[in-house]
């Protein structure tokens, strides 16, 4: 019998609390199902199938993140509002690394068209970094690029910091530190495309 107060929403709560727990990885309906004690069955009322799962479980948890890097950030400008994204990122991935897993999930916005469309998530994302990095007086395509730089940064030192990757005795936080200085560097200096260039 189907617990009482089985929705969507909870599903995917617990679907990230699990994935904190076991790992996004180890997130699948069988999992949750037993977790609820129902049968597998139970679920697919509430989800197509695992895929959904996970595209709601990264919109849920993409909308936890940069809400915590909006508070982070609201009122700063320039160096100190990326100090505070920086920071925020980090410390949201370093506390719940299964849940930060999820948000690396590529979403099919064709294929789950019904979830992306109006995702506050997805909406409030891209309105906090592109805000932030138009501080620095950057446009398109400059602002993609700058994206991407910051999120590889972001992401690749989390995932080496978190996996015990630093091995010098050197403090991390303090190369963190230094690795936001040289992004705000990189950002006030940033080689803008223009016209002729674009050809």
């Amino acid at each position: 019998m189907p617990r009482v107060g089985l929705t969507t929403d909870r599903l995917v709560e617990a679907a990230a609390e699990l994935a904190d727990e076991v790992g996004f990885d180890h997130v699948s309906i069988s999992a949750l199902a037993r977790r609820f004690g129902v049968r597998d069955a139970s679920l697919y009322s509430h989800v197509r199938n695992l895929g959904e799962l996970r595209t709601r479980l990264a919109l849920f948890v993409g909308g936890e993140m940069i809400d915590e890097i909006g508070s982070a950030v609201v009122g700063l400008a320039g160096k100190d509002a990326l100090v505070a994204f920086a920071g925020a990122y980090r410390e949201y991935a370093l506390r719940h690394p299964g849940r930060y897993a999820a948000t690396q999930t590529r979403i099919d916005r064709e294929r789950d068209r019904e979830l992306t469309a109006d995702s506050p998530a997805l909406r409030r994302t891209a309105e906090i970094t592109y805000g932030m990095l138009r501080g620095y007086g950057l446009e398109e395509p400059d602002l993609t690029d700058a994206v991407r730089l910051l999120r590889s940064t972001f992401h690749g030192y989390c995932m080496l910091e978190a996996g015990g990757g630093f091995g010098a005795p050197r403090d991390v936080r303090k190369s963190w530190d230094k690795a936001i200085d040289a992004l705000h560097a990189a950002l006030t200096h940033w080689p803008r495309e223009t016209a002729d260039r674009r050809g």
